[in-house]
Parts: C-alpha cells; structure tokens; sequence
C-alpha cells in the first residue's frame, strides 16, 4: 500500500538533509523515506544537476522535493528526477522564506491551489512514481478549514499521492523563515479532520513532533508522520522507528556500531576530496543526552574541521563516550 510506504518520513531542510545526512540517517533506519533539501525548478533545469541531485544507492527510498510554479518546469524537473533515479516527487507548498516567495514557490502558493494541482497534473503525466505535495494549513489571514480543504482536493483531483501537511500555518508578512517554525501555533486537530474527510488519500503529518512515541499518536489519526528538527538535532531518535514503528530490528545496535559503519563512506567522499567537516557536522548530535556526548561534540568541532581531518576523528570522537540504549536517553 502507497500510505504504508509514508509511514515515517524525515523532513526536507535547507542546508540540512543533504546526501551525507541522509546516508547517514538511512543506517539508522532501513524503513524511513528520505527526502532531500528543496531543489528549484531552475536549478534542476540550469544547474548542476549531478551537485544538485546526485545521491547515494544505500538511501532509497528517497524523494526529491521541488520547488518552482511553473507546470511545465516541474513536468521537465520532475521528468529529471525520476531519471535520476529519485522514488518520489515532492512539491513544496510550505517554505515561508521572503526568497521563496519572490520565486512564487513555497507557502505563498497556498493561495493559488489551482496553479499548484496544473503542476501536480503536469508531473504526473511525466513521470510513474508518486508525486506528493508538502504544504501547510494556510498562510497570513487565510481560515485554515477553506485553505487547506481547497488545495487538497485541487492536488488529490490532479492526481496527487498523497499530502504531507505541516500543522502550522504560515505568516509571510511579519514573521522570518525561523519564527515560522516555532510562532504560529500547532493544530494537529486539522490535520486529523483533513484525514477524516479524504480517507482514501495519504496524508502524512508534520511540526513539532519530537520523538518516536510522538510519532507512535499521530499514527492512531493519519498515515504517516514526518519527523524535522528531532531527526537532525537528535539523530539517535532514529535508531527506535524500525523497532517502534515497523516491528522491524534496529539496523544496528547502538550509535556506536552505526556510526562504525558509516566510516567506509566518509574514507570514500575524502578520497574524492571532501573535506571531513560536510559529513560530521550531520554527527553532532548522536550522543544528546549521553554522558560524553559534550566531548564527543568538542572533538568533533575542534578536529573535523581542520583541512587534514580524516574519519579518525570520528573514531576518537566516540572514545569520549560512555553509550546506553537511546530509549535511556529520552
């Protein structure tokens, strides 16, 4: 079933869920589906596209999220993705930035549901895999009850597989980026009444979720829940969704073992010149709440940068740390 494939998602971030974090977030979990910082239309067409959208094997199933307006740019974009090998296509309708919305991308599209489902339409016509929209309850003085119902069922109509809905609204007129992540209140509610009310369509719920057992309650309202800043700050939250979420064994262990497996790929990426810092610095947080963890950190702060660092600092690193099953940590 496509919804089960939607149970646990990892958040799209800007500057964030690139491919390093994302390999790294799949050792932790074989079952979560991954998705990628948003990517624009023009950068997918104009850029470089094997920088832009290159990723590794070991991260499927993984997305790739989309920003842009323009139908026949998301068909070409979305068209690109799939040969590229992404599992999905993600449109975003919830980034608030003032960039975002001199592009005419992001939440402001929340008032145009009608472009947005053209665009939905014109991916699907492109490519086989699923296409989602990832939006938010409205935006500035929109009711959230009109906005969200119209542009689910404008997307769902054009042929979407399913929504995924940060439980905010978005002010684009006097809040930042980072106050829109924090201000305007949750109404989770919302979401489950959007669920009610399309019970054949997936609907995946996002915003402030912190941990698993979190995760564990949305799931008895919608079909899935997509973890943000609780995956990338405390990434050791992972190692609980295989077990929690999916009755499936842990990958590996504890951090330590996952982290020793993520060795060969670091050596790989410093062969081919990348400097040490662009992959611990997804790290940082493995070991929150764990004595040592503080040592771990420093040390990865003081050394990983350094231009010769190699994945030795990683390993001395996790010497500092005295390890316990993250359900302790909690």
């Amino acid at each position: 079933m496509i919804s089960q494939a939607f149970r646990f998602c990892t958040a799209p971030m800007m500057e964030w869920s690139d491919t390093h974090c994302r390999v790294f977030h799949r050792l932790l979990t074989k079952r979560a589906r991954l998705y990628t910082e948003m990517v624009t239309t023009g950068a997918v067409i104009h850029g470089d596209r094997q920088r832009l959208l290159g990723f590794d094997p070991s991260e499927h199933a993984v997305a790739l999220q989309l920003g842009g307006s323009d139908p026949r740019d998301l068909e070409t974009s979305a068209r690109i993705g799939e040969d590229f090998g992404y599992d999905e296509i993600n449109i975003n309708v919830g980034c608030p930035s003032d960039r975002v919305k001199e592009g005419r991308f992001g939440a402001c599209l929340m008032a145009e549901p009608q472009l947005v489902a053209e665009g939905v339409a014109a991916m699907k016509a492109a490519v086989k895999v699923p296409v989602t929209v990832k939006c938010r309850i409205g935006i500035d003085d929109q009711d959230p009850e009109v906005a969200l119902d119209a542009l689910a069922r404008a997307v769902v109509d054009a042929g979407a597989d399913a929504l995924i809905v940060h439980a905010r609204k978005a002010w684009l007129n006097g809040l930042s980026p980072k106050e829109n992540r924090d201000i305007p209140p949750l109404d989770y509610d919302r979401v489950y009444r959007l669920k009610q009310a399309m019970p054949n369509v997936p609907i995946i719920i996002n915003g402030g979720i912190k941990s698993i057992a979190e995760a564990k309650q949305h799931l008895a309202h919608v079909d899935g829940v997509m973890l943000g800043r609780a995956a990338y700050q405390e990434p050791w939250r992972l190692l609980e969704v295989d077990p929690e979420l999916f009755g499936e064994a842990q990958p590996y262990a504890t951090m330590k073992d996952a982290l020793e497996a993520l060795i060969p790929y670091i050596e790989r990426q410093l062969a081919q010149g990348l400097r040490l810092h662009a992959i611990t610095r997804h790290l940082i947080g493995s070991y929150q709440g764990v004595p040592g963890a503080r040592a771990f950190r420093r040390y990865l702060s003081e050394f990983g940068v350094r231009p010769d660092a190699d994945a030795g600092v990683l390993l001395k690193a996790m010497v500092a740390v005295t390890e316990r099953a993250p359900a302790e940590a909690a």
